[in-house]
């Protein structure tokens, strides 16, 4: 067998998210049909992380095993022939059979874009702005139609200093119930399943606790203003159910004046999504990249 990594960039928009489900077109399905008909072997890849639907993909990370030799660069131009241009593998690796686009992750890096209906928005102003109303510095700007569905064209004027202030509560390790969104996959699975599921990873008890506990330790959270855009960057060892966009949905209160920056920590410790802001759009986030130790050497396959 030959044990491989690609790392893919994705349009999430014409799909119903990375994992494969029945009768829906969704990025790992897609990818799995392109690998049958450009190698003729039928396999699931396992992905770095299951984006949901309409989320894209700068540097989304996937690994499977393959039968068949072939040269990196072969299978690279192969599975790009085969697949939409809506999905593009950036680069292909042989690998050792211990690796795995999930569980051996280090980091991951999430980026979200904002386009600001309010020009005012894009003021470095650090006092908020009024949510409504005719005032002579605000005018309603128009979001491109090539560049809608990869951002959230938010209706609010937005602060830069207090979304930064929120961003920067959450660095550190925590337990991120309170922005979390139940995930159906986890509920779902059976503790000790007894058969195989082919739309999910092998079941592993060890990283399954690790999946299930709410704490994650980020490393690096903020905003900046770039190209007329709001662009939020996010870095930590693991993220949780829909985790990124409740972040973001929150900030975006606090950007906004509709919610003080500095409660953040009361949010984080109150383990309640009830009282956190609202989800963000999926459209305005990207995975923009993942981390892994140094790669293992692939000699040892066979």
């Amino acid at each position: 067998m030959t044990h491989w990594k690609l790392t893919l960039a994705y349009d999430g928009t014409p799909y119903h998210g990375w994992q494969v489900q029945p009768g829906l077109p969704t990025v790992q399905g897609t990818l799995s049909n392109a690998i049958y008909r450009a190698i003729g072997e039928r396999v699931l890849p396992q992905g770095s992380g299951r984006t949901d639907a309409g989320v894209h993909a700068l540097g989304q990370v996937t690994s499977f095993a393959l039968e068949a030799p072939i040269p990196p660069d072969r299978l690279q131009l192969a599975l790009n022939r085969c697949l939409p241009p809506s999905i593009r593998v950036l680069s292909v690796e042989l690998v050792a059979p211990s690796f795995h686009a999930r569980h051996s992750a280090l980091r991951k890096t999430y980026e979200y874009r904002i386009f600001p209906l309010r020009s005012a928005s894009i003021s470095t102003d650090h006092s908020p702005h009024p949510l409504s109303g005719p005032t002579p510095d605000i005018a309603d700007r128009i979001c491109p139609p090539i560049l809608a569905p990869f951002v959230w064209p938010c209706p609010w004027p937005l602060s830069l200093d207090p979304l930064n202030r929120a961003a920067a509560a959450v660095i550190g390790t925590h337990d991120f119930t309170t922005f979390a969104a139940s995930d159906p996959d986890l509920a779902a699975r059976p503790t000790n399943p007894t058969t195989p599921d082919l739309a999910s990873e092998a079941w592993d008890p060890e990283k399954a606790a690790v999946t299930r506990t709410p704490v994650r330790t980020i490393s690096h959270s903020q905003w900046q203003l770039q190209d007329g855009l709001f662009l939020y960057t996010v870095t930590g060892t693991g993220f949780l159910h829909h985790m990124v966009r409740n972040l973001v949905g929150t900030f975006v209160q606090c950007g906004a004046g509709r919610l003080d920056p500095d409660i953040i920590p009361q949010l984080l410790a109150a383990r309640n999504r009830a009282i956190s802001g609202p989800t963000a759009p999926p459209n305005g986030l990207f995975l923009v990249s993942v981390e892994y130790p140094q790669t293992e050497s692939p000699d040892c396959h066979t």
